[in-house]
């Protein structure tokens, strides 16, 4: 019977080839391909993209409705057409506009701020697994992929702005120098939607899969996040336990949404925001932006592999 004789692999001695290739390398400057930067460089790198980043975006933008008829008017119809579907639903059928003054100024200023984070986050999360092509054929930073399409989105909801402003003032919201609080509110939102959208672009590059989940994820927060219905109404008509209660208020969609109710109705005062809805606002976008870019950042080589 004959013996399979097993050698180990041939490992690096001083003055092996293998010891002599990487003293060379090292004396050159010369690096494994593909491999992470600091944190610090990659920042640096992420910054010097940062006009591909905004010329990504707006082609995305310029070429999302290039083949429909009416064009980029989908951008303002799209979000229209679902505040009216869900007013019906809701504000007619289910009566949730009852109670609530300029109904619906507020539900149209809910349904634009929640589709600014909802499409981000679905857009983000198929990022990379949606770009393999200048992933595998570009060096680049690439978180620069999800922040343009958070990017993207918030160029579309500018768009959209110039009809809510219309509504507004068609149905009696006075134009007030608290509009100006959109600027900081829209400026968190943005960090908040590009930290998801790397977090979700990172874990949809490697289970591609949950991009079909997702859908489904964010109905049912929208559902919890007063897009449709008033929480500080619901609050005082509900006994509900008092951790349901703070996870209500606490909802970082819902405190951006009502951030922007604030800024831009009138009649929404406030004593309906949370306790402070700036520091809420603040700390979700700290948590989402900072965290979702280095848990973005540690995966960097593996993207656009296997």
């Amino acid at each position: 019977m004959s013996q399979v004789l097993h050698t180990p692999p041939p490992t690096a001695t001083p003055g092996s080839p293998t010891d002599d290739a990487a003293a060379l390398a090292a004396r050159y400057g010369l690096t494994v391909s593909g491999a992470r930067p600091t944190l610090p460089a990659y920042v640096r790198e992420l910054w010097a993209r940062r006009h591909f980043i905004t010329a990504f975006a707006t082609a995305k933008l310029t070429a999302q409705y290039s083949q429909a008829k009416l064009g980029q008017v989908w951008q303002v119809m799209t979000p229209l057409l679902n505040a009216a579907v869900y007013y019906f639903i809701f504000g007619i059928l289910m009566g949730t506009s009852k109670g609530v003054p300029d109904f619906i100024p507020f539900l149209v200023t809910g349904v634009f701020v929640w589709t600014f984070t909802q499409s981000s986050i679905m857009a983000g999360t198929r990022a990379i697994s949606g770009s393999l092509g200048l992933v595998r054929a570009l060096h680049f930073p690439r978180a620069a992929l999800p922040v343009s399409y958070a990017l993207q989105q918030l160029q579309q909801l500018l768009f959209s702005m110039a009809a809510l402003v219309v509504i507004l003032l068609c149905f009696g919201v006075p134009l007030s120098l608290s509009w100006l609080l959109v600027i900081p509110a829209l400026t968190l939102q943005f960090v908040f939607n590009a930290g998801v959208a790397m977090v979700m672009a990172r874990m949809g590059a490697k289970t591609p899969d949950i991009a079909q989940l997702m859908p489904f994820l964010l109905r049912t927060w929208m559902y919890v996040s007063g897009v449709m219905w008033s929480i500080e109404k619901m609050l005082k008509n509900q006994d509900l336990p008092h951790a349901v209660l703070v996870a209500l208020q606490c909802n970082p969609a819902a405190v951006y949404i009502d951030l922007m109710r604030f800024a831009l109705i009138d009649s929404f005062h406030a004593r309906q925001l949370p306790p402070h809805v700036w520091a809420l606002a603040v700390g979700w976008a700290l948590i989402a932006g900072v965290g979702g870019f280095i848990y973005f950042w540690k995966a960097e080589e593996t993207y656009g592999r296997g």
